[in-house]
């Protein structure tokens, strides 16, 4: 049993699979289509809110050097994910890679959780892009009725429109085609980047350096059970995490790299790139260069444009710019976070069609959602289906009850991809590698660690959260993923001897 459980899918034949003319995807991806969809995924409401948060809470001014640690466990992974992605331009992402290199069983582990990640993290954008607009549109003299609103603190029956809206106008444009998509997504971005780029220019006017003072506070220990606290690492350790001084600033590390999630996203879209080995490593690496350097400036600037005692945690940014009397800066600021959401919002979906459409192709999922539309190329049954799944849930749930994305899943994957990148060395040498992480297997293992221990600061609920998933997972996999795996019915003794590009021997 255990053979079954772990056998590979050969990279060949995860190439071969591509090739089939119902199951294949258009390849009609650039290197700066990747890096605009890693830009767009990974700069939402994380840098307008995050950076108030554990400023005030965790590491004072040296929240900069949060985002630098964030962004080197991030950039750990990218270049496991890179290599991956270049040897492997098969959609998936995570759950491909884990095929190729961990097996069947743990490649299922890794795409059961992908999906519920970009469900969920798609549902929670949408409903806070609903909160943006309505905002905005309350500004402006235009008031949604109350039953049509987001459902946030809502009583009785009602249903967020702007929220549902969103998500089946996402919908619709990804199935139309990626290549719209990337456009879409590059005038969000263009408008987005303009926004940070404008924060950090003009704040910098707005800079005293007596704010800076002290750039890392004196430590103080959290409360138990309060707080970024983690039992976890209580209960582990035998100590906890501490706010401000040098362990403050990994405390807040992990709470920053919320708003990293979504570089691994650019992965998932190998199979319809050009030139996956060239430009999958260009996309997943440059978009994570840009986004750190900006969080990092951003950071620098807010946290001397005011002390960091003093920080709003809800609109940090926005605030700031109130501080010095610039209160127009506030509506350009929440308009610029309402606008970038949408490609967040996007992407997250883009991403979740494409590992579901993976797994129906191999089998583990019906079949029935591996065919594309004849004439755009697209996964369109998956992205139909899981859109309007995901519209409902944005409708009639509040944000208040939508769990958090699932950080837990992500920094997984960053495991499993670093573990597959040592395996998939020594199982399969010759395979051509356009990309090589390099320090093969010192980075790898610094990525697991790093991963694992953001995995330790993150609350109980969230593990126990992931451990009820997972097991749902299993009991699918178990009742319906193994018996009807292309791999299972390749090895059946009653298979039928399968055709050019079919489920053949692997």
């Amino acid at each position: 049993m255990s053979s079954t459980l772990f056998r590979t899918k050969k990279v060949e034949q995860s190439i071969l699979d591509t090739e089939e003319p119902e199951h294949a995807l258009k390849k009609s991806l650039s290197a700066l289509d990747l890096t605009v969809f890693g830009v767009g995924v990974i700069i939402g409401t994380g840098i307008f809110v995050l950076t108030g948060t554990v400023a005030k809470n965790n590491a004072g001014p040296a929240v900069a050097l949060a985002f630098v640690v964030a962004g080197v466990v991030c950039a750990l992974a990218a270049l496991c994910y890179a290599e991956f992605a270049s040897t492997v331009p098969v959609a998936g992402s995570a759950y491909t890679f884990s095929y190729a290199s961990l097996g069947e069983l743990p490649a299922w582990i890794i795409g059961w959780d992908l999906v519920l990640e970009f469900a969920l993290g798609t549902a929670v954008v949408a409903v806070g892009w609903s909160g943006y607009i309505a905002s905005l549109l309350d500004n402006a003299g235009w008031h949604l009725p109350a039953a049509l609103g987001s459902r946030d603190g809502a009583h009785g029956f009602g249903f967020d429109i702007l929220a549902a809206a969103l998500v089946l106008v996402l919908t619709a444009i990804l199935v139309l085609g990626t290549k719209l998509s990337a456009r879409v997504t590059s005038i969000v971005v263009a408008i987005k980047v303009t926004v940070v780029l404008t924060v950090i220019i003009a704040g910098a006017f707005f800079i005293k350096g007596d704010n800076y003072d002290p750039f890392i506070p004196k430590a103080q220990a959290v409360e138990a059970g309060g707080g970024l606290n983690s039992p976890l690492i209580q209960l582990m350790f035998g100590w906890a995490p501490s706010n401000f001084g040098v362990m403050g600033i990994f405390t807040a590390a992990s709470v920053v790299f919320f708003a990293f999630i979504g570089f691994d996203v650019v992965a998932t879209a190998a199979e319809e790139t050009k030139h996956p080995q060239r430009d999958m490593p260009r996309g997943i690496i440059g978009s994570l260069i840009i986004c750190t350097t900006l969080y990092v400036l951003v950071s620098i600037v807010v946290t001397g444009m005011e002390h960091y005692t003093k920080l709003s945690i809800t609109a940090p940014l926005a605030d700031a710019f109130k501080a010095t009397g610039h209160p127009w800066f506030a509506g350009f600021i929440s308009f610029g976070a309402a606008v970038g959401l949408t490609t967040v919002c996007m992407i997250l979906l883009l991403g979740q069609t494409r590992v579901f459409f993976a797994m129906s192709r191999d089998g583990l999922l019906p079949r029935f959602f591996s065919h594309v539309h004849p004439r755009y190329k697209t996964p369109h049954r998956p992205t139909v289906l899981l859109g309007v799944i995901i519209a409902i849930v944005a409708g009639f749930t509040p944000l208040s009850e939508l769990a958090e994305l699932v950080n837990i899943g992500t920094l997984f994957a960053f495991v499993v991809v670093a573990i597959g990148v040592v395996l998939l060395r020594r199982s399969r040498p010759d395979l051509h590698r356009a990309f090589r992480t390099p320090w093969v297997p010192f980075v790898p293992i610094l990525s697991v660690l790093a991963s694992l221990w953001l995995m330790l600061n993150l609350p109980a609920e969230t593990w126990l959260r992931f451990g009820i998933w997972m097991v749902i997972g299993c009991v699918v996999y178990f009742l319906y993923g193994r018996s009807h795996s292309r791999l299972a019915r390749a090895d059946s003794p009653a298979a039928p001897t399968p055709g050019p590009g079919g489920a053949g021997p692997v």
